[in-house]
């Protein structure tokens, strides 16, 4: 069984497993790597990592408009909720299962304030092992962290990894994060969505490939893939 991924750009992903139509850090009206509006998305669940705007993104409107639940820890989920969302509040180490598989809250190294200052809690990553057992890591907005050996343990699938440096990690420890995760296939993001965070992903993939003997998927925004 198999699993589609979309890439949005910037942090924003789309995922299909089985019926279920899953959003992750939803930011698409201010995002210049996406054509895609939120009004044309219709997911079942929206996951968030963190608090920044550029991650929280459209979820609001998109929930409004959907009725879609909301995983995220409990402080953004609270902020969520106030505003209408169905939610379902978890937090680091602490995992759930749901129609389309079992989400656990990994730890991220980054803030997490939300869009009108109030506190979001501990940012966090996603690890989601999907109902055939394959095992999908987003790190979401942070730095390397020694933990990340202990993701690898998981055997992990697939994991996606910031590239961008500046705000995140850079190309040289997300290097080290795929040595330490060592997942089967990776995908680099939080990359090129302005200058500030301007990189190479395919010097990145050199690299990687050259390294290890993880694949790396270079996507462009809007496109899908099917692992």
């Amino acid at each position: 069984m198999s699993y589609q991924i979309t890439y949005y750009g910037h942090g924003t992903f789309g995922l299909k497993i089985n019926e279920y139509q899953i959003l992750i850090d939803p930011f698409f009206s201010e995002n210049p790597s996406t054509q895609i509006k939120p009004g044309d998305l219709n997911p079942d669940f929206i996951l968030i990592t963190h608090g920044h705007g550029d991650h929280v993104g459209d979820a609001v409107e998109i929930v409004n408009r959907t009725a879609a639940k909301v995983i995220a820890n409990a402080e953004i989920a609270k902020w969520m909720g106030d505003k209408g969302a169905e939610v379902f509040p978890q937090h680091i180490g602490g995992g759930h299962d749901y129609p389309f598989g079992y989400v656990k809250l990994t730890q991220a190294v980054h803030g997490s304030a939300l869009p009108d200052g109030s506190y979001g809690g501990m940012p966090a990553g996603f690890l989601i092992t999907t109902l055939d057992k394959k095992k999908i890591y987003f790190a979401g907005d942070t730095g390397l962290f020694a933990g990340m050996s202990l993701i690898g343990e998981e055997d992990v699938h697939l994991a996606v990894l910031p590239i961008g440096d500046n705000y995140t990690m850079g190309p040289d420890d997300a290097l080290r994060a795929v040595k330490m995760i060592q997942p089967q296939h990776v995908i680099p993001a939080h990359y090129n969505t302005w200058p500030l965070i301007a990189q190479d992903p395919e010097a990145w993939k050199e690299r990687v490939e050259k390294e290890t003997d993880t694949a790396v998927h270079v996507m462009q925004a809007d496109t899908s893939l099917d692992l």
